[in-house]
């Protein structure tokens, strides 16, 4: 009896662990964040429904309720870039539990009815201290990363929103109609309980001051910057560069929101609402099931060429949809588009930190999504503006071109930082250093160059390259090699 057991709960558990066996090896406290991110969602019971209880529950119109969302959406940008700013400064864990309470707080007394009027402005406050954390837990999660993880670490933490969201939809649903004050209630548990586990198993992660000292001689696109903001900003044109350019992706995937249910409505007729719905049932469950592998598929890409995959399956995906007279042809370019926007989430975050100061990391986290939301945040109104124009079939053109030429930006970029950084291993040059090593002096030397050779002393340094290896790469794009002083020079 107890083999069987053993067998079939190893037939169920065994297609998880190879799942999840692609986030092995992660610091301890991502696995927290992870249990969090998905606590966390899995409480957001408030935003999915705030229109409906603001003119359902409330009585606005919906002028009044397009107003209120307007303000929290307004509320949530000063809250980031303080975020961003103290979470340098105070530490990230201070700053993510101090506004995740009173982002919570303030949802509590919108659960009594007779406060009614006063919810619109408690959620403007609540949006306000969310707003201050997230530039903390993103760096947070870069501080507890290398770059050789992060792409995991970023994963994780995006399946587990999704996983969360997914159950807290249906929950919230049942709960705006059977009790609506615990819409904010559950939600305010929910943030309590994350908040909780980060507070008692994620230690502090802002690096020292001794650590961002020493990452100013480091060669590497993390160092440190000596300056304010706007001069570390200006010190990583690749990354300001990233971020304009994946702008335009949230151009493109704010229309699954704004012209595709009215797209469908045109088409489809009365049915047009739930074949919506079920689009994005659809696009719920392939995030779920396609994020890990996707991931682990990626894991030895260059991020940039992975986002640039990304914007080639946005413009495809939506560009379908002015062709879109069948259901079936709907269902499958929301798979494209769906796919584009896991290749983004799996690979931005990571291209992301790897290029973030550590000495601006909460700073960088407050503006860079900033300047990518820009693209999301204008896509409605121009497309709407459009529509009113030209009809909706050209907002899916526009789309389409505005994914692809963003696509070709990100893998030009990709190319040119690539060569940039070949040309700077190239000219380096070969310090002399002491050391007093067996070998004694080393010579590298250019193979089959016309004789010319450098000569270095030898370290002791561990990972020094062995005589016979290639060292690197000369001027001339030929093969350095490492030579013991009395060898003979190839």
């Amino acid at each position: 009896m107890r083999t069987g057991y053993t067998t079939t709960m190893n037939f169920i558990l065994s297609p998880l662990r190879r799942y999840f066996g692609a986030y092995r090896g992660l610091p301890g406290p991502m696995y927290t964040l992870f249990a969090a991110s998905v606590v966390n969602a899995v409480g957001i019971f408030v935003f999915p429904f705030l229109t409906l209880y603001l003119t359902a529950r409330l009585g606005m119109t919906t002028a009044q309720a397009g107003t209120v969302l307007l303000m929290t959406s307004l509320a949530y940008i000063p809250g980031n870039f303080i975020g961003g700013k103290i979470a340098d400064k105070l530490g990230r864990k201070k700053v993510m539990i101090v506004s995740q309470i009173l982002s919570a707080l303030m949802y509590i007394p919108c659960g009594f009815p007779s406060l009614g009027r006063a919810v619109p402005w408690l959620v403007v406050a609540s949006v306000f201290f969310d707003g201050i954390s997230d530039p903390a837990r993103s760096a947070m999660m870069t501080d507890l990363t290398t770059p050789e993880n992060r792409r995991s670490a970023f994963s994780l933490t995006y399946l587990g929103h999704n996983l969360g969201f997914a159950v807290g939809s249906l929950i919230a649903g049942f709960l705006f109609e059977a009790a609506p004050s615990w819409i904010f209630w559950g939600n305010a548990i929910a943030v309590g309980i994350a908040t909780s586990l980060v507070a008692i198993k994620v230690p502090e992660t802002k690096p020292s001051a001794e650590q961002i000292e020493e990452s100013y001689s480091a060669d590497s696109t993390e160092k440190g910057h000596r300056g304010n903001l706007f001069s570390a900003l200006a010190s990583r044109p690749y990354l300001l560069a990233f971020s304009l350019l994946t702008s335009a992706y949230g151009f493109a995937y704010a229309q699954h929101r704004f012209a595709l249910p009215l797209q469908l409505k045109a088409t489809f007729g009365l049915p047009g609402p739930a074949i919506f719905g079920s689009l994005m049932t659809l696009n719920g469950c392939l995030v779920i099931l396609l994020s890990t592998p996707i991931m682990a598929l990626t894991k030895k890409w260059k991020p940039v060429n992975a986002v640039a995959l990304a914007g080639l399956l946005f413009g495809a995906g939506f560009g379908m949809v002015a062709f879109s007279h069948s259901v079936l042809f709907v269902y499958v370019s929301t798979l494209i588009w769906t796919l584009g926007e896991i290749f983004n989430a799996t690979n931005e975050g990571s291209y992301m930190a790897n290029h973030t100061p550590i000495s601006h990391r909460g700073r960088f986290q407050a503006v860079l999504p900033f300047i990518q939301g820009m693209g999301f945040t204008l896509s409605p109104p121009v497309a709407g503006k459009l529509i009113s124009w030209r009809g909706l079939n050209w907002v899916w053109g526009l789309v389409g071109v505005v994914s692809v030429f963003a696509a070709a930006g990100l893998w030009i970029l990709g190319k040119v930082e690539e060569g940039a950084q070949g040309r700077k291993a190239a000219s380096g040059t070969i310090r002399d250093a002491t050391g007093d090593a067996a070998g004694g002096a080393i010579r590298v030397s250019a193979a089959d160059a016309a004789g010319d050779v450098v000569r270095a002393a030898a370290g002791n340094a561990t990972g020094a390259a062995l005589p016979g290896e290639t060292y690197g790469t000369a001027l001339d794009g030929n093969p350095l090699k490492v030579y013991s002083e009395n060898s003979e020079c190839e």
